[in-house]
């Protein structure tokens, strides 16, 4: 897609920290030099166009008190439905991320999720939990040691 230099100046405003007040896309258009209906235009084009997926806020988990993560790496075994398994695991509240790649070698593992707690327990049980529920068993945890770098992709 090509954007004007007016919406390029939008979108890097809107993909950090939007304003914080009650009029944020007037606040954004009087930034910018054009109009609140400008921006909700723009903002609304993408998001019916698919390449905006979501707008919303971020809650930042370990300021919100879930200091412990863990990426799961799980073996979905032939004959399992991936996508259901998939869907089951990302409804979870406690998962932020859901991703399928492909296994190699002596890696088999074909979905991951990132899981969210207050402590370890919290990311063991909901483990357990996703195991009775879709039937998938095999799994290596990985517990987030130290974060080295959280930020949104910046495009322009």
């Amino acid at each position: 897609m090509e954007f004007t230099p007016t919406e390029k100046q939008i979108l890097r405003i809107v993909q950090a920290t939007l304003p914080d007040s009650a009029t944020p896309y007037a606040d954004i258009a009087n930034e910018v030099g054009t109009s609140e209906e400008v921006v909700l235009e723009l903002l609304s084009r993408l998001k019916e166009g698919g390449q905006i997926r979501r707008f919303g806020a971020t809650l930042r988990h370990q300021q919100a008190g879930y200091k412990f993560n863990a990426m799961v790496a799980w073996y979905v075994e032939d004959g399992f439905d991936i996508d259901v398994v998939g869907q089951a695991m990302a409804a979870r509240r406690e998962i932020s991320h859901c991703y399928q790649r492909p296994n190699c070698l002596d890696w088999p593992y074909n979905l991951y999720t990132m899981i969210h707690g207050k402590n370890q327990d919290d990311c063991l049980n909901v483990v357990q939990e996703l195991c009775a529920q879709t039937g998938v068993t095999q799994y290596e945890i990985l517990f987030s040691v130290k974060e080295l770098k959280k930020t949104s992709m910046q495009f322009f």
